[in-house]
This record gives C-alpha cells, sequence and structure tokens, in this order.
C-alpha cells in the first residue's frame, strides 16, 4: 500500500492498517462531497490517451493542450509543486501539480489518494530530464478509491491473490498486462490468418443433449422448461463436422469448452480452443497448416520468433519435427507399442489390465515420451484405442491418422484425418459406450444423431484443435495456466 507521505496522509509512526486506510478515505469522500464536486461524474470527455498524448507532443515539444484521464499510481508532494504517475489502458505519463497554476484548488489534492481516477486538463512540458509531462492546470476526481492498492514497489505477488483478484494484478503488474494483451493479439491472429484462406467462422451450441468429440468427464445442468439435463461441451467437433457434412468446406470456431477435470498447470475446468476443419484434406494438409499457422503467430508476437521454454530455445522459423508413437515408445519407454501384449504394457505402466489398452498407452506417453519433446514435434500414427474420430491408416489397421504437436514436453494441438465411415464410427462409439458401462467416466456415449449425419456423407476432411491457453503460455514463456487466464478456476477458500 502507499506510504502516508505518498497518499498526502500526515506521517505517523506506525503504517496504518488497511482498515484506517478506509476511513481517512472515507474522510476524504465525505469533504469532496461537501464541497459540492460528485466523486462519481457520468463522464468525462479526453482528448487523447496518454500514449496518444506522448506520441502527439512529439520530439519538438511544442505546447499541446489534452484532456486526460485516469488511475493516480504513484504521488509525491514537494510542497508547492507535486509529481503523480496517471495510468490508462495504455499505459503511464507523468503529470504535475503547482501551487501558481491551480491556487486554492491546490489544497484540493489532499483529498485526492493513490487508486483514484481523476481527469485532468493542462499542457505537455518535458522535464530536465527529458520526461515528458502533463502539467495540470485542472482536474477533477472521477472514480474514489476506498481502498488502497497493493504495495507500490512490489506490487501483488501472491499467486492466489493475484488469480482471485486480477483487476489488482493489472493494475500494479504491467507484465501480466502484456501477457494479456498478448493473448489477444495470438486470438487476433488467428482469426485473421483463417479467415485470409477461407475459412469460415462459426458458432455451435455450448449446451448439448449429448456430449462428445473428446474423452472427459463433463459437467451436467439442468433444463427446467425442457425437464431434461443438458451438458456442457467438451467439444465443438461433432457439430463442426455437421456443417461440413451441410456442404460448408472450410470451418472453424474459437470457443469455451468445458471439462470435468482436475487443476494442475496445464488443466483448467474451463479453456478455449480454435478447431477448425477442411474438405477435401488429410493428416497431410492438417500438419502444413498447423506448421505454418503456428509459426505465422509466432513471428507476430515474438521479436525473432524464439522463445526460451523448458530450459532450451523454441525457434520457430526451424522446420518441426516427426516422430511416430511406435517409435517414440521404443526410443525412450523400451516397448513396442504394436508387438507388446496388454500384460507387456500393463506392467511397464505399471497399471492393472483392466484399464485398458488406451489408457496403458497414454500412460506410458505421458511419462516416458511427452518430456522429451521439447522442440516442436509432431507426434503421428497414434493406436486406434486412443482415436476413435480418426480413420484408419489404410497400411496399418491398429494405427489412424492422427498427430499431436508437442512443444515444451506440452500437448499443444491434436488433428486427425476424421473418420467418414459410419459403419466404423458406429462400431467405435459402442465400443466406447461399453467402457462407459463398465465404469469408464470419460467415455462418450454412442451419438446416434451424428452417425445418422455421417450417414447423409461426409467428405474426405482434415480436423484441427489448438488448445489456445496452452499456445498462449507457449508463446509468452508462461509455465503456469491460471497465468494466461484472466479468471481461472480456485478452490474455495477456507
Amino acid at each position: 500500500m502507499p506510504s502516508a507521505q505518498q497518499s498526502g496522509l500526515p506521517v505517523t509512526p506506525e503504517e496504518p492498517s488497511d482498515d484506517q486506510l478506509r476511513r481517512q478515505r472515507l474522510e476524504k469522500l465525505d469533504r469532496i462531497r461537501e464541497s459540492g464536486t460528485n466523486p462519481w461524474p457520468t463522464r468525462f470527455e479526453r482528448t487523447h490517451t496518454l500514449a496518444e498524448a506522448r506520441s502527439a507532443f512529439g520530439e519538438d515539444g511544442d505546447p499541446l493542450h489534452v484532456r486526460l484521464a485516469g488511475r493516480l499510481v504513484a504521488f509525491r508532494d514537494l510542497g508547492k509543486l507535486s509529481f503523480a504517475q496517471l495510468q490508462d489502458g495504455t499505459g503511464k505519463l507523468q503529470i504535475s501539480f503547482q501551487l501558481k497554476d491551480l491556487g486554492e484548488r491546490y489544497e484540493d489534492l489532499r483529498n485526492l489518494d493513490i487508486g483514484d481516477f481523476i481527469g485532468i486538463s493542462g499542457y505537455l512540458w518535458r522535464t530536465s530530464r527529458g520526461e515528458i509531462t502533463a502539467g495540470v492546470h485542472d482536474f477533477q476526481p472521477l472514480a474514489k478509491s476506498l481502498r488502497p492498492l497493493p504495495e507500490k514497489w512490489h506490487g501483488l505477488v501472491d499467486p492466489e491473490k493475484r488469480y482471485r483478484q486480477r483487476y489488482l494484478d493489472l493494475i500494479t503488474n504491467d507484465e501480466v498486462r502484456r501477457v494479456f494483451e498478448t493473448r489477444t493479439r495470438i486470438i487476433s491472429g488467428m482469426r485473421r490468418w483463417l479467415d485470409e484462406r477461407g475459412f469460415m467462422e462459426v458458432e455451435t451450441p455450448v449446451l448439448q443433449p449429448l456430449y462428445g468429440g473428446a474423452a472427459a468427464r463433463p459437467f451436467v445442468t439442468h433444463h427446467h422448461a425442457l425437464d431434461r439435463d443438458l451438458f456442457l461441451r467438451i467439444s465443438d467437433e461433432l457439430y463442426l463436422k455437421r456443417l461440413i457434412i451441410g456442404g460448408f468446406d472450410k470451418v472453424y470456431e474459437i470457443s469455451k469448452d468445458f471439462r470435468n477435470e482436475g487443476i494442475d498447470s496445464t488443466h483448467n475446468p474451463e479453456f478455449s480452443m480454435i478447431e477448425l476443419y477442411q474438405a477435401y484434406a488429410d493428416l497431410g494438409d492438417v500438419m502444413t497448416l498447423t506448421e505454418d499457422l503456428v509459426r505465422a503467430l509466432a513471428l507476430e508476437v515474438l521479436p525473432d520468433g524464439s522463445i526460451e521454454c523448458a530450459e532450451a530455445v523454441i525457434d520457430f522459423r526451424q522446420p518441426f519435427a516427426r516422430l511416430s508413437v511406435r517409435e517414440a515408445l521404443q526410443r525412450w519407454a523400451g516397448i513396442d507399442v504394436l508387438e507388446a501384449t496388454d500384460d507387456e504394457l500393463a506392467a511397464r505402466a505399471n497399471l492393472p489390465v483392466a484399464v485398458g489398452r488406451g489408457k496403458l498407452v497414454d500412460e506410458l506417453l505421458s511419462n516416458h515420451v511427452e518430456p522429451q519433446l521439447v522442440q516442436p514435434t509432431f507426434l503421428t500414427d497414434w493406436p486406434v484405442e486412443l482415436s476413435p474420430l480418426a480413420k484408419r491408416r489404410i497400411d496399418e489397421a491398429r494405427l489412424v491418422e492422427r498427430f499431436e504437436l508437442f512443444v515444451g514436453g506440452v500437448e499443444r494441438a491434436n488433428a486427425f484425418s476424421e473418420l467418414n465411415d459410419p459403419i466404423d464410427q458406429r462400431a467405435r462409439m459402442v465400443d466406447l459406450a461399453k467402457r462407459r458401462v463398465a465404469g469408464d467416466v470419460e467415455a462418450a456415449p454412442v451419438d446416434e444423431d451424428f452417425i445418422e449425419a455421417l450417414e447423409y456423407g461426409m467428405p474426405p476432411t482434415g480436423g484441427l484443435g489448438i488448445g489456445i491457453d496452452r499456445l498462449v503460455m507457449l508463446l509468452t514463456g508462461q509455465t503456469s495456466i491460471r497465468e494466461v487466464i484472466l479468471f481461472p478456476q480456485m478452490r474455495t477458500l477456507q
């Protein structure tokens, strides 16, 4: 919190508590009202943002009259001259108050606190140190802050408090603001890149009568008018494929998905995805698209297209590696996934055979392979047990045409040559439903409506899903998903 001098309060032997500061601010609020001033006016007409004012002043330093607004984030009283720092959504700017300019109103500064929003009118000038400054000739409160901001020099550092009170995090931590500004640039870049290549952005239901498109436990809600349970989507895949069936050749959706799962550094129950589908394309086409898209986004937000991740430098200008699941497991787990029996896989994974071959392979990949995939790597040719919506390889029916893109040891994207054979699709969904009956809570039910849609015919299609949160983590150098979600899900405080 600000010191007594910074907030205009008398110096006391002990720093006042937050409750004391709040009471003092309420007293100042009363004084503002008693002066006939509205501490929360409806609007303020400004001529420039702070960044625009700084730019407009230019190198010549010609006098420029401005009306600016923002939050006071620093204050220094030098007697007849005071300096403060104003902050808005575009940055910060120093402002100065002088007794000779303000006259009796100079005393009203004592009713201001760090955290207050104010509007000012004055002229820009440059200090002897060359800092552009707005000399204030008039000011008015725009919103009185009744609670002190976190301590000036260290900001908000407790992660739990930062996530629960993100608004304070954004006020006090410039780097956090930059992360979320970069996130917006990444998502805008995705849209622009896909739109330029003929993809159409669409919207599909968040509330679904059946969930599918991924292996996950869903969130369930009840619709009272229909008197039925509905599910928050775990994926928008099956609806986007319906649009391919309906005749749209290139579609994408940037969506919120919801999975009733644990919370850790790469998982949040509510997360953002982009899924896209392209008719008459296969996995090779999607692999090229993915590499080109990720590289374009990296070059847009990283000065030289590279970033440090997992103690390595990732240079996105270099070609992405390609490695099959079989080769990877042979190299790092010492087992041949195609030749090994279920018992051998279970022994290597240290799990019971009853969990199923797919989960055994997934466990081996998670523990032995994924941590090794630091540089951008397409992990290809997945076992069919792990890919119920992907097309089988023509030369090896036990594998499917699928890749996952790993960077920094974390999955960032997932893609298929989409299964468009309704007979094979039904059989795989039935197998999943049997696993669900046996106790697998992540197995999806049979979606008869989707099967019926497939029976009308879906052209050969390539599909891709990218976890936006994880991609933003990668391109901003963050190791926790909570650092790139403005309001992550949090446990209830005890």
